[in-house]
């Protein structure tokens, strides 16, 4: 039930967010294209392992936006300093769009502090520190399961 509630928390956020990147013309914007973009604004490149640090995502969650903005044409990758290593940096259309995305941040932050403000409890406080105790003990060690085994 709270993994249902989660997922539709965040559909409702991130799809009014798309709503208003698609009024502003911008239908290849995804609400999780923001932060990498913020990210990657002020290098010359980072890898893909950088980004999801930078990010607090993992390194899959990372490479598949990045691969869904490169096919949207706002990022390009180019091999790192091994084989395995992807360094991505910002295409000229993304540095075009940094001015919109800056004003829609700065409107969406607004738009948080006010929520934020509305609930008996700071819902960005409230995931900051689900985040760092289930980082300190994974949830997998909170569920004591003690009925039958899987068939084998």
């Amino acid at each position: 039930m709270l993994g249902t509630q989660l997922r539709h928390l965040l559909e409702l956020l991130d799809g009014d967010v798309m709503k208003i990147y698609s009024e502003l013309g911008l239908t290849d914007l995804r609400p999780r294209y923001v932060p990498v973009v913020r990210a990657l604004r002020s290098s010359s490149g980072l890898s893909i392992r950088d980004l999801a640090t930078a990010l607090g995502v993992t390194h899959s969650a990372a490479s598949q936006t990045v691969n869904q903005m490169a096919k949207d044409g706002l990022v390009e990758l180019r091999p790192g300093s091994d084989a395995r290593q992807r360094i991505a940096q910002l295409t000229p259309r993304a540095l075009a769009l940094i001015p919109i995305m800056d004003a829609e941040w700065a409107a969406t932050e607004a738009a948080r502090a006010e929520f934020d403000a509305e609930l008996a409890y700071p819902l960005s406080q409230l995931v900051a520190e689900a985040i760092e105790l289930l980082e300190r003990r994974p949830f997998r060690d909170r569920i004591r399961y003690e009925g039958p085994a899987a068939p084998g």
